[in-house]
């Protein structure tokens, strides 16, 4: 089961794929949202299928797909959590997540294209597994506890422009991390029990050549242990973004050139779907 919207930005409406077909949601939400995970809303939903009363979504195939949940309130990004991308960004193993954070307004659909603000020189990629909150977490007492309060999983890309996040930061990464743009998700967003969020393949390609391909088994934290390291220090909320960590194969490594204007980008993860983004230049 996977749940998408579908249509023009602003306008996206909620549906869900089952058996190579897709339905309308409308009938359960107006969108797919943090209320709507917080009220049971994947098991409403499968229940809703089981009995027939979801009308198949006519003409879905060519619409627009948008980021499979709205807005969310808030995205955190652990940063370094391959211990082979720490090591090609020259910097040991953290022994805690490190914990950054995007503007919601980043986030776009899979297939937007992706706009390189001025002045930016040292455009990257990374592929990471999202996590998406389905119900309220604080002060969580074990990682193991933590897993229930995680709605599904997603295809992130963390885009980032590394003079902005090093060279111009004083110490703080996010300028490099909050453009316009700089967050693609989905296509899809697969609820957590058809997921095993430690045994995902994720890879990229820029213009058809590999350049990311490792398996969430080489995580340094598991998602249990981010989701419950954040619990200590902040309230998550259903339908915040948690982006988990890339691995190594991206340009800051200095094995590859940075993204130009005309590039194109294709990220995935085994189970979770594809994306696909081309470099353009932003418009002042």
């Amino acid at each position: 089961m996977e749940f998408l919207r579908l249509g023009e930005p602003g306008a996206e409406r909620p549906a869900v794929r089952h058996d190579g077909r897709t339905h309308r949601l409308d009938s359960l939400t107006a969108d797919i949202d943090g209320a709507f995970l917080a009220d049971d809303g994947i098991a409403r939903t499968r229940a809703a299928l089981a009995a027939g009363e979801l009308p198949l979504f006519d003409g879905a195939e060519g619409l627009r797909v948008g980021a499979p949940i709205v807005r969310p309130p808030a995205v955190l990004c652990i940063g370094q959590n391959y211990a082979a991308h720490a090591a090609e960004s020259g910097d040991a193993p953290p022994t805690i997540p490190i914990l950054f954070h995007k503007h919601p307004n980043t986030v776009v659909g899979p297939f937007d294209d992706v706009f390189i603000p001025p002045g930016a020189e040292k455009v990257d990629w990374e592929v990471e597994l999202g996590v998406v909150i389905g119900t309220r977490a604080r002060y969580l007492s074990s990682p193991e506890e933590a897993l229930a309060h995680i709605a599904g999983y997603v295809v992130s890309h963390d885009v980032s422009e590394r003079a902005f996040q090093v060279e111009q930061s004083g110490g703080q990464w996010s300028k490099g991390k909050n453009a316009e743009t700089f967050n693609p998700l989905g296509p899809a967003l697969v609820p957590a029990d058809e997921v095993d969020p430690q045994a995902l393949r994720l890879w990229s390609r820029v213009n058809g050549e590999p350049r990311q391909d490792s398996s969430t088994s080489d995580m340094i934290f598991t998602v249990a242990e981010i989701v419950h390291h954040l619990s200590q220090y902040l309230v998550l909320e259903p339908g915040d973004l948690i982006n988990t960590g890339t691995p190594q194969g991206v340009a800051f490594s200095g094995r590859f050139p940075y993204l130009r204007a005309g590039d194109v980008v294709e990220i995935g993860i085994d189970g979770l779907g594809e994306q696909r983004q081309r470099l353009v230049d932003a418009v002042v």
